[in-house]
């Protein structure tokens, strides 16, 4: 088998159009031309890898420079991203030597400790020890019954319809605050924003343009904000059957998100609405006189690596102390194969390199899928994923790993 790992480099910007095409014609998408005609604001060629036969390229990858919240704190993480293999080099090897390039240049050159991907399919990424560590909500209804119960606090404040200059201006502060107190979330720099606004009509699907709002305070402060679409439809008996699209609502205060609801439950001509990117665990269902007419279908949503153990696992906060050592498995990676002893507590951790005997065995996917607070270290070791060998080692961990918050990325790259 040819050893492909020397022979992918990163994409020069005369080479963009080509490579962007190649991408997408993997996806078996029609690429927009904003995207493939000049290289994108928001792209970092130089972190860019592909694979060349002639004129051709037959693969390609990339990573963003994002900063990921975590429990208690933020991290540098490579946002793994573009990956293709064209079909007539599949089961050669080529995605192993791009997924290994990737992650060993981000630990010899120190970079990032996390890496996170989304996966077009869930088969795909396990074998280089990604797994899925957030879930989307995928939340529905039938806005007919999703009446806020009565008693809700909708405060003193008002929605406002605004525009996206407006929206964008009012917003970009806010949603630096909230997002650190969820893990998954990822920081936007302008890039992100200017990506994020993007609205070209051949995106659309059917909806309408993206339309925001604000919630303002009597003092003029902006506690919250949404962006939705509405998709128009009508019965054959001339009934309004429309869908709002809700792709994000965020606030401050509990009073400025009911009420943000509110709105966008209030629209005329709506029948159903759908929030795909939302939390599992999104407050709304609690805010409802009927929370079983909220319907929910996971499924799994940002993947998490860790690139390097030591470094990753310090890196987060533990809401219970922990002390205990956790000989890891890590084929692909084998600078973390080993025992670390972990030590954490809510202010901070510490994990380094130990030859004490083992707590816990773990495979890095196990840890990967519960870095972010949302897995239990006991489900996985259920799923035989986790190995105890101190007698309570699976609950100590499994209670220190956990986060109040459930973990949620609405952010796809």
């Amino acid at each position: 088998m040819t050893d492909f790992a020397d022979q992918l480099r990163p994409a020069t910007p005369e080479e963009w159009p080509a490579f962007g095409r190649a991408l997408f014609t993997v996806f078996g998408e029609e690429p927009s031309a904003s995207f493939v005609d000049a290289v994108p604001a928001h792209a970092e060629l130089d972190r860019s890898l592909g694979l060349w036969e002639g004129d051709r390229v037959v693969a390609t990858s990339g990573v963003y420079s994002r900063e990921l919240t975590v429990p208690g704190a933020v991290v540098p993480c490579a946002g793994v991203t573009w990956v293709s293999v064209a079909p007539t080099h599949r089961r050669r090897g080529v995605l192993t030597a791009v997924m290994r390039r990737q992650l060993t240049e981000l630990h010899e050159q120190e970079r990032e400790p996390v890496a996170a991907l989304w996966a077009s399919e869930s088969s795909i990424y396990g074998r280089f020890g990604y797994a899925p560590a957030t879930e989307r909500g995928n939340l529905s209804g039938d806005v007919a019954r999703l009446a806020l119960r009565p008693g809700v606090d909708l405060g003193a404040g008002r929605v406002d319809q605004v525009g996206v200059d407006d929206y964008r201006a009012a917003v970009v502060g806010l949603h630096d605050r909230v997002r650190r107190f969820v893990p998954g979330n990822l920081a936007r720099d302008a890039r992100w924003w200017d990506r994020g606004l993007r609205d070209e009509p051949g995106e659309r699907r059917g909806a309408t343009e993206r339309r925001f709002l604000l919630h303002t305070e009597p003092d003029g402060a902006v506690t919250g904000y949404a962006a939705y679409r509405v998709r128009a439809e009508w019965t054959d008996d001339g009934q309004p059957d429309g869908t709002v699209v809700v792709e994000e609502v965020r606030s401050l205060t509990t009073p400025a998100y009911a009420a943000l609801w509110r709105f966008l439950l209030s629209l005329d001509l709506v029948r159903t609405v759908k929030a795909p990117t939302a939390s599992p665990d999104d407050p709304l269902r609690h805010l409802l006189a009927e929370p079983r007419a909220l319907r929910s279908a996971p499924y799994d949503a940002l993947w998490v690596r860790l690139v390097d153990v030591g470094r990753a696992l310090a890196a987060r906060r533990y809401p219970a102390p922990i002390d205990l050592v956790i000989e890891v498995r890590d084929a692909f990676c084998p600078w973390n194969d080993g025992r670390w002893r972990l030590t954490g507590h809510p202010a901070g951790g510490h994990c380094g390199r130990t030859d004490r005997d083992p707590d816990l065995v773990a495979d890095v996917e196990a840890l990967g899928a519960a870095y972010l607070g949302g897995v239990s270290l006991a489900t996985l070791q259920a799923a035989g994923r986790v190995t105890e060998v101190s007698p309570g080692a699976v609950t100590l961990a499994a209670t220190s790993f956990r986060w109040p918050v459930t973990p949620w990325c609405p952010d796809e790259f």
